[in-house]
């Protein structure tokens, strides 16, 4: 898979160009994008701020450790019943 050209902070300066005023197709040729990629990143990070981005990262890594956590524990659960119902 191919590598991000682009990080988070490029992504927001360039969406907030296209709210300045500036013709898509323009914008898309100026940083070498496709059309289809700036309203993909327009419909996933449209009207974010910088702080609110860093906040909805960290928001999604929480949740992505909670659900390991989550899984585990299960895991372990279903190990434990099984042993208990061989023992019996």
């Amino acid at each position: 898979m191919k590598g991000k050209k682009h990080t988070e902070e490029q992504i927001l300066k360039i969406l907030k160009e296209g709210e300045a005023g500036v013709r898509t197709a323009e914008l898309c040729r100026k940083h070498n994008i496709s059309d289809q990629t700036y309203y993909k990143w327009k419909s996933k990070y449209g009207g974010l701020e910088l702080s609110e981005l860093k906040r909805l990262r960290a928001l999604e890594a929480e949740n992505q450790k909670l659900k390991h956590l989550v899984a585990d524990l299960s895991l372990d659960n279903r190990v434990l019943k099984d042993l208990l119902s061989k023992n019996f």
